[in-house]
């Protein structure tokens, strides 16, 4: 058993002092992957558990302010990732078929590098989201699939920094950073009141856009699969498969919150229309019956009625007379 240790402690140790990218190996948490893990499963475990448990005894807090100044922050600082990985690589210099990593140490090369720790960091920052359901205690927009996407991100980047900071594997995050501009772009219009809710009707075509997102990340990655490149294919995998897990929740979601929910509008529509027919089928009968009920009756907010008496063998008796069309 302690040979068994031994051997995969001394391969883990080979992978990260030998096969990784000695650029960035004194990089802030890229020496091991373990404080990012844990970094992850704390996040798990305190927007599922520690969180809500926290806020159940206390009033939501009011964080609209709070949540324009957090969302126009994430705009900005996605349009300057995206910038970056535009200007260092995907804007002309990277190819789309093939792109191996350049480690060297040139500055277009360091650039990309850095961009892509960057973009690791902001996968923590982005815990954030979820961090306002809690403190909102909006729990049930805390799904499975945001806790998945948000908590297997940081640790899944980290990866690709670690060993392949740069290249093909970064079309991920040049693509990602742009729907995410998209993305807090509507979550910004959102947190700013009501008055902007009637704009905000293309919530839907934001998920299908993150599902695109998924589908040209899985076909770039994979297409290296039939292509000879100077590319590790462990990475090819890692990436692609990612996105297959990711299109396959986001499918789920959007099937879940929009085919549902218009299949459900159909219904409540069909409901309505035949409660509607059902009720003029029954004023229809009730007009019938009235009429009918009314042959030969005579109601004073129909006509004008004037009473007059006349004697007949010294009795006065009653009568109606009908004075229909007279003037007032």
């Amino acid at each position: 058993m302690a040979q068994i240790v031994q051997t995969i402690y001394d391969g883990y140790r080979d992978l990260m002092d030998n096969k990784s990218d000695p650029r960035v190996n004194n990089w802030m948490l890229m020496s091991s992957p373990f404080p990012t893990l844990c970094i992850c499963l704390f996040y798990a475990y305190f927007v599922k558990v520690l969180g809500p448990k926290l806020m159940e005894n206390r009033k939501p807090f009011d964080l609209r302010r709070v949540m324009i100044c957090y969302n126009l922050f994430q705009v900005i600082f996605s349009s300057w990732l995206f910038y970056e990985a535009f200007v260092s690589g995907w804007g002309g210099q990277y190819s789309f078929k093939c792109q191996p990593v350049d480690y060297s140490t040139r500055p277009i090369a360091m650039r990309m590098a850095r961009g892509c720790w960057w973009y690791y960091f902001s996968k923590f920052i982005e815990f954030t989201d979820t961090i306002f359901f809690v403190l909102r205690k909006k729990n049930n927009h805390i799904s499975t699939l945001h806790v998945i996407h948000h908590g297997v991100m940081p640790m899944s980047v980290w990866f690709g920094v670690k060993f392949t900071p740069g290249g093909h594997s970064s079309f991920f995050g040049f693509i990602n950073t742009f729907v995410h501009v998209v993305m807090y772009s509507y979550y910004l219009l959102a947190a700013c009141g009501s008055r902007i809710q009637p704009y905000l009707w293309w919530k839907k075509y934001l998920t299908a856009l993150q599902m695109i997102q998924f589908v040209l990340v899985m076909v770039h990655a994979f297409q290296l699969l039939f292509v000879d490149c100077n590319y590790p294919k462990a990475f090819v995998w890692w990436i692609g498969m990612h996105a297959v897990m990711f299109l396959f929740l986001f499918r789920q979601f959007y099937n879940e919150t929009y085919k549902k929910k218009s299949k459900m509008s159909s219904k409540q529509r069909s409901k309505t229309l035949k409660y509607d027919e059902q009720q003029e089928t029954q004023k229809g009968r009730d007009d019938k019956e009235n009429n009918s009920n009314d042959n030969g009756m005579i109601y004073a907010n129909q006509y004008k009625m004037v009473t007059g008496y006349i004697s007949d063998s010294g009795l006065r008796n009653r009568v109606f007379i009908d004075n229909r069309g007279f003037d007032e």
